[in-house]
């Protein structure tokens, strides 16, 4: 694996970046058709446990559903809509992916969100032997070969022009602002008027990817007024400079500048990021914040933001939630979704060698009101079995049997990566060790297969919906099997197995003795 950073190729500060936005198109949607190609090329939309779209297919947009539209409207604007419900377990899973193959090409990577990420390829063209424009293709033509889902990518000297560029063109784009020569100029063009590049076939605004095959982008080094669009054919220097594509940038559409901001700039007449990036940095610092400094300067070509691509490494609580649909009132399945959301927060406390000595627990109703219950534990752990029997003794107080509930959630409180020593009673340390040498070749095999391969017996009623990716008709086939040698568990095991063979679960039965 080859590192990026500037710094390790003998780069300074004076040189420009290379700096990549990646963002997922519809990623959620686009997940659920890359996992059941038979709904390619049909409207998706995701959210149906919150009875809203949290996300669609392109299919789903061109028939007027948007985000945040209830289903009700969704099924009236849109009848032949397949909606599903989020599955965000399986969306995670094809995040992690998405990160593991742009750390292929740099370290440098900053998890920005589960559908987007940010990356460094500074220096990295000589060791790779390809221009900064060829490795992002590169690693975007990776991405989508492998997940099965299309990437739109912004390539700019910094954060906010990167993330600028990967909308520019969506879905399927690549934008690329080139490190060198940003000018702003001052482009004869009305603010906000409609990019309408079918004009001229030729012309790739900002890198706006044409999809004939007969047009190509190409690099130049030209002067610093030909530096922002790829063409292959060079159009009037008016429209080669960074005013031009900045002109066509409200605002409200720039990474950081939010309603209230973009409001306040509109009524001094700052109705573009190109009038915002006109201004001058008294200007700037008289009405606004330090933030809206950083983006002005990055709109300007400058690199203010740096990628933060360490880990959080400090908790004072660990929560996991989750809504489900339909409600339910079952108390099997709410115990399940509990469980479920206990060992994703003992998993988490776990990959930071933390442990916990208080727990709370709640339910959600249909109404939206919360019933919770805190717990002290008798000692630190990070087991979900062992806070599973007490969440259990405590379910009673929780819940109505006249109620319906629509969400669960767990939080780990009190955490601590030194526990004090527990005094041994009745030998319950050596079953803590015994249990958390199980837990840890299952955190192993969640590493290399993904969450929940291996889970409790108590959190298969919440899981068996996901088997086959929330879509229905799908019965789980159970079969018999034993762990082998090599200091595994040798006690039976359910495993789960639908048609779809990446859907393959082993269960952990809730027991005393689970060795």
């Amino acid at each position: 694996m080859i590192t990026s950073g500037f710094k390790s190729m003998g780069w300074g500060h004076g040189n420009p970046r290379a700096i990549l936005h990646i963002d997922g198109d519809g990623f959620f949607a686009a997940c659920e058709v890359a996992l059941n190609p038979k709904l390619r090329g049909k409207p998706v939309v995701t959210g149906a446990e919150r009875g809203i779209a949290s996300a669609m297919t392109y299919e789903a947009k061109a028939r007027g559903v948007k985000r945040g539209m209830p289903l009700h409207e969704i099924r009236r604007v849109c009848p032949e809509a397949i909606i599903l419900p989020a599955n965000y377990e399986t969306y995670a899973i094809f995040s992690t992916r998405m990160n593991s193959i742009v750390r292929r090409y740099t370290e440098a990577v900053e998890e920005y969100g589960i559908d987007e990420c940010f990356a460094e390829i500074t220096g990295l063209r000589r060791p790779l032997k390809m221009t900064y424009e060829e490795i992002g293709r590169t690693i975007k033509r990776e991405l989508q070969n492998e997940l099965g889902i299309t990437f739109s990518l912004g390539l700019a000297p910094n954060k906010v022009l990167a993330k600028l560029g990967s909308k520019w063109q969506k879905p399927d784009g690549f934008t690329y602002i080139r490190a060198q020569g940003l000018s702003l100029g001052n482009p004869k063009v009305s603010p906000c008027a409609p990019l309408n590049p079918s004009q001229n076939d030729d012309c790739l605004l900002s890198g706006y990817i044409r999809r004939q095959s007969s047009v190509h982008s190409v690099h130049s080094d030209n002067s610093p007024e030909d530096c922002l669009l790829e063409t292959s054919k060079r159009q009037s220097s008016n429209e080669t400079t960074l005013g031009y594509y900045l002109a066509h940038t409200p605002c409200e559409k720039v990474w950081g500048i939010g309603p209230q901001t973009a409001a306040l700039l509109a009524e001094r007449g700052v109705m573009t990021a190109l009038d915002f990036a006109h201004k001058d940095e008294t200007w700037v610092a008289t009405h606004l914040t330090k933030p809206h400094i950083e983006i002005w300067r990055e709109l300007r070509g400058e690199f203010v933001l740096p990628l933060e691509t360490g880990k959080k490494q400090h908790y004072d609580s660990i929560q996991k939630t989750k809504t489900f649909t339909p409600p339910s009132n079952d108390q099997n399945f709410l115990l399940s979704e509990l469980s479920k959301n206990c060992e994703n927060a003992c998993a988490k406390a776990r990959h930071y060698k933390l442990f916990a000595k208080k727990i709370s627990f709640f339910l959600k109703t249909q109404q939206f009101r919360y019933r919770g219950i805190e717990i002290t534990l008798p000692s630190y752990t990070s087991l979900p079995n062992e806070l599973m029997r007490l969440i259990r003794a405590e379910f009673p107080k929780v819940y109505r049997t006249n109620e319906i509930y629509r969400a669960s959630g767990v939080t780990l409180y009190g955490l601590t990566d030194t526990p004090p020593a527990q005094q041994d009673l009745f030998g319950a340390s050596i079953t803590q060790a015994k249990a958390s040498k199980v837990f840890e070749r299952v955190d192993a095999l969640a590493e290399r297969y993904g969450n929940h391969t291996v889970t409790l017996g108590s959190s298969l009623s919440a899981l068996r919906p996901n088997l086959d990716v929330g879509r229905p008709g799908s019965v789980p086939r159970p079969v018999r099997m034993r762990f082998g040698a090599g200091g595994r568990p040798t006690s039976k095991v359910v495993a789960f197995q639908t048609k779809n063979p990446a859907s393959y679960h082993l269960v952990i039965p809730l027991m005393g003795n689970v060795y």
